[in-house]
């Protein structure tokens, strides 16, 4: 009981602190593309590399790096040889998944990321999760066909095509992190219509974020034998991939996304953060972790209970970080003052939540700001876009953004979900990618520079701010 006690603090810990630790992703001054187009190939594979590295230290991937150590760690009796197999296919299957979806986001002119906004997709991949879950449960191992396996017995084909399935799922994961690496890679394929060489960038791309598995993979090959801490890690595995469906699924369908977002405004950034590590906390001491699904019914559903606990607190603790930092719940409680600070002003938000997009009020919008003399600032974002959080977290909230952007008609376009009309203003304005701020100046001519896309800090944000007149 002791061991769970250190276990339940340490994932507590993890909770809360974690969070506060990861990058989103490349940021605004990672991008590829004007190095491709100039024909510096190497120069550019580099940075795409790079990007990918970077990647990988993101909330999108960072959680599926410790499954490695599962598919490729706790089987590795065998020695080295076993492991580079497996942690290749692994990479393989990112490689191939990257190259597949950035080939076809290139052809039909889609951001990488928002095949991520379709309904479909989003439940395709949050079923899969949910599949690859229950088999960390002990519901059924990953295997291939008994035939194949007999060909690949002495390398493994249950470990190779885990693994391989799970590289392929670390590569739609990957997406809402992706930043203005892919933005510039894609760009560029789309515009040379070279999808071979495009092919090999992304497959470039998926071997940076494979570094870290690489590592993990290769060099972790003493661990000790089975035991029952290998349950334990598949456990810590299964409830990492039900919140990773959860998450997927809150951001695809706008009623599930708002009421999380709503109880995460209620508790706030901090309180939230704390209430989640202890929600954690509890679940790993009720049995989220140390016990099992297979043994008698009080097993199962003290499991059950903690597992849901658990799933509850990382979900909450990723809509915290987007919160505002006092709860709206304690400030009606009278536990709390109400935040005196000034706050960015959005004076449009298009379109509204399940709403379609209206060219008119767009122009309508336009036109205001060019009778006052107002330059515009159009910012263009998902809810599956990470580095669009970040901007939303991190750089509008600060004082010198809020200052420099009072004389701007701010407009906010949620492009989560495509439609003609937001594909077409998309275009006008060049947007490739997201997050993508763009401006107008105050005589209504749309500029191609200064712009951002990725996720740039508050002073230099400002300073972007400050080129348009």
């Amino acid at each position: 009981m002791k061991k769970v006690g250190i276990l339940a603090a340490v994932c507590g810990f993890a909770v809360l602190f974690v969070p506060w630790l990861l990058p989103t992703g490349p940021n605004a001054g990672l991008d590829a593309s004007q190095f491709l187009e100039t024909g510096s190939l190497a120069m550019g594979a580099a940075i795409v590399f790079a990007g990918g590295l970077l990647t990988a230290l993101t909330p999108c991937v960072y959680p599926l790096i410790p499954i490695t150590v599962s598919i490729f760690g706790a089987r590795q009796a065998e020695g080295r040889g076993k492991a580079l197999l497996l942690t290749s296919s692994y990479i393989i299957g990112m490689g191939v998944v990257f190259s597949g979806l950035g080939v076809l986001a290139a052809k039909t002119g889609q951001a990488f990321g928002s095949l991520l906004g379709h309904p479909g997709v989003v439940l395709g991949l949050a079923v899969f999760l949910l599949v690859l879950a229950t088999s960390m449960f002990g519901a059924f191992e990953l295997e291939l066909p008994s035939s194949v396996q007999t060909r690949l017995s002495t390398v493994g084909g249950a470990g190779v095509a885990g693994a391989f399935l799970m590289g392929s799922v670390s590569g739609f994961l990957a997406a809402p992190c992706t930043g203005p690496v892919l933005t510039g890679l894609l760009a560029f394929v789309a515009k040379t219509a070279n999808t071979t060489l495009g092919a090999g960038l992304l497959f470039i791309y998926a071997l940076g974020i494979g570094v870290p598995f690489f590592l993990i993979g290769v060099f972790t090959v003493r661990l000790p034998r089975g035991g029952v801490w290998m349950e334990w890690v598949k456990s810590v595995l299964g409830i990492v991939l039900v919140a990773l469906a959860f998450n997927y699924v809150k951001d695809a369908f706008p009623a599930v996304g708002s009421a999380v977002k709503g109880m995460a405004q209620e508790l706030g950034r901090v309180p939230g953060a704390f209430i989640a590590a202890v929600l954690a906390g509890v679940g790993v001491l009720v049995g989220a972790i140390h016990r099992s699904f297979k043994s008698d019914a009080r097993q199962f559903a003290l499991k059950g209970v903690g597992v849901t606990l658990v799933v509850l607190a990382l979900v909450s603790r990723v809509s915290a970080l987007d919160a505002a930092p006092t709860g709206a719940l304690w400030v009606q409680l009278g536990w709390a003052e109400p935040p005196q600070a000034p706050t960015f002003q959005w004076h449009h938000v298009m379109p509204a939540k399940e709403a379609t997009f209206s060219p008119a009020a767009f122009e309508e919008a336009l036109g205001r700001a060019r009778a006052e003399g107002r330059p515009v600032m159009i910012d263009f974002f998902a809810d599956w876009c990470a580095a669009c959080k970040e901007l939303d977290r991190e750089t509008y909230p600060s004082f010198e953004v809020i200052e420099e952007s009072s004389r701007f008609l701010n407009i906010k376009i949620d492009a989560t979900n495509s439609e003609d009309a937001l594909d077409a203003l998309m275009e006008r304005f060049g947007v490739e990618g997201l997050p993508t701020v763009a401006f107008i100046a105050s005589n209504g001519e749309p500029l191609a520079a200064p712009r951002v896309t990725g996720f740039l800090p508050p002073s230099p944000f400002v300073s972007e701010l400050k080129k348009v007149r």
